[in-house]
């Protein structure tokens, strides 16, 4: 599991501090766009059914934060 979390941490794509989660944030600062429209796309991709919320669940569980911790590697640590 260690492999897989080594793996999420060599992502190009940070979770940086934002409104929610950081995902917004992290994808403006990767790709150079302006976070309110990402933050817009995001929205609207939530008015598909289960696509835009799971998405955005998975990214916020699986991109690391600048610092490099995990959300999901912190929720299955604290399982044990």
């Amino acid at each position: 599991m260690n492999r897989f979390f080594t793996i999420l941490r060599s992502s190009p794509i940070k979770r940086t501090k934002g409104l929610a989660g950081g995902v917004c944030a992290g994808l403006a600062a990767h790709f150079g766009w302006d976070v309110s429209l990402v933050r817009i796309a995001v929205l609207l991709s939530f008015l598909l059914p289960f696509v835009g919320i799971w998405t955005y669940l998975a990214a916020w569980l699986l991109l690391p934060k600048a610092d490099g911790s995990i959300a999901l590697e912190s929720l299955v640590g604290n399982r044990r």
